[in-house]
């Protein structure tokens, strides 16, 4: 992996840590602190884990700041997942990897999560997502790479990539497809190998 023609080794691993942000999937928290200390982290590559003005734009972001005084074994599993979203931003690095960043939230706020990282795209972050609901994908992603199997079975713009072929051969369903306020959406219907169901008879008048 490379950014500006260097690898993380020659970028060095602090310069690095203020290159590229990550946000692990199903990430824990392992220590009793509050929930600032832990956004805080997300400021280490820069010296020290204070709480200052990235800290607050993140926590508001990810909207946390109503729990920045709570410690973080009292945390819902999306409040967590909020939280550390919040630190990964705190960072503030040019590069952002979120791997499967809304799967332990609420649909509120897994929209909420997904207009908050495009519109750090379209600020100019580097923004790479990993995500399994196809119709988040479809909607907020400008590019899609789908695979299986660690093989690259398409890759563009949406429309072009969530092909119904595609998706079955990748996911081994059926999908419905259609568009929506001008958006894509992708929803999974049956399972490629299930029985088809049985047409029920309704007795007549």
């Amino acid at each position: 992996m490379t950014y500006g023609g260097r690898t993380l080794t020659e970028i060095g691993r602090r310069a690095g840590g203020r290159t590229l942000a990550y946000l692990a999937q199903g990430g824990r928290i392992h220590w009793p602190v509050r929930v600032d200390q832990v956004v805080a982290l997300g400021r280490l590559p820069y010296g020290a884990a204070q709480v200052d003005a990235a800290v607050l734009r993140a926590m508001a972001a990810a909207d946390v700041m109503h729990l920045r005084e709570r410690t973080a074994g009292a945390l819902s599993g999306g409040e967590r997942a909020r939280v550390l979203l919040a630190r990964a931003l705190a960072v503030e690095a040019p590069v952002l990897l979120a791997d499967e960043p809304v799967a332990a939230l609420d649909p509120y706020h897994q929209l909420q999560a997904m207009e908050l990282l495009r519109g750090l795209a379209r600020a100019g972050t580097n923004v790479v997502v990993v995500l399994h609901d196809l119709t988040l994908a479809a909607r907020f992603c400008d590019r899609l790479a789908l695979m299986t199997d660690g093989t690259l079975l398409a890759a563009g713009p949406p429309a072009e990539v969530l092909t119904p072929e595609r998706v079955a051969r990748a996911y081994g369903v059926t999908v419905e497809t259609g568009m929506r306020d001008g958006e894509l959406f992708v929803l999974p219907w049956r399972r490629c190998d299930a029985t088809p169901p049985i047409p029920q008879e309704h007795p007549r008048s």
